[in-house]
């Protein structure tokens, strides 16, 4: 009886396995050969299911974004759900950005790997556009919905110039943990974002 093969879980699992190999390895390590081999396929599966390397790594990113958004859709609307609010939510958001634990710490890798490779890559760079966009868009609503519910002191024409600051703030203190843990500590970085919220 020929084996049954679950091509989407297959899929899965080289998504999977190249985002490993980008973490610990780099992304210039990301070869077809070495993901392969981490995902325990050989070079031929991966040309079944992939044009090339660079949709492969292209869907490890959309594939971590993927995650990155239902967990954060549950925490946010947990909330600022009823009884929650605005700010609350924003909080959330902000913080599960930060690589504040070991799975955020991998998931803050693999997406700064992207960032130089998309400055020479138009097609990675609309991804990495079209996703700070969304997570702009989020931010930007919830700062607007808390300032409505009068949760901050600030003028609303000063919402946008909010959202570029804490959005920055986030990228730079993520790099940061990354880049010189032993000055900056996961504590510290929360800390930092939280009080950047409260001076709202």
């Amino acid at each position: 009886m020929p084996k049954i093969v679950d091509h989407d879980e297959r899929r899965r699992e080289v998504l999977s396995a190249a985002g490993r190999v980008i973490v610990r390895d780099g992304i210039d390590a990301a070869t077809t050969r070495a993901i392969a081999k981490e995902a325990g396929y050989s070079n031929g599966v991966l040309a079944h299911y992939f044009a090339d390397k660079d949709e492969i790594l292209l869907s490890a990113l959309r594939q971590s974004h993927e995650r990155i958004r239902a967990r954060l859709t549950g925490k946010v609307t947990d909330a600022g759900g009823p009884g929650g609010s605005a700010l609350a939510a924003l909080r959330e958001l902000l913080l599960d950005n930060l690589p504040l634990d070991d799975e955020r710490a991998r998931e803050t890798r693999l997406e700064v790997s992207f960032w130089s490779r998309s400055l020479a890559s138009e097609r990675l760079a609309g991804v990495q556009r079209a996703e700070a966009d969304e997570l702009r868009a989020a931010v930007r609503d919830l700062l607007g919905r808390a300032r409505a519910a009068g949760e901050l002191r600030n003028g609303a024409d000063e919402l946008d110039d909010h959202a570029e600051h804490l959005l920055a703030l986030m990228d730079g203190l993520s790099l940061h943990l990354l880049l010189y843990p032993e000055r900056l500590t996961r504590a510290d970085a929360g800390r930092v974002m939280l009080r950047a919220l409260d001076r709202l």
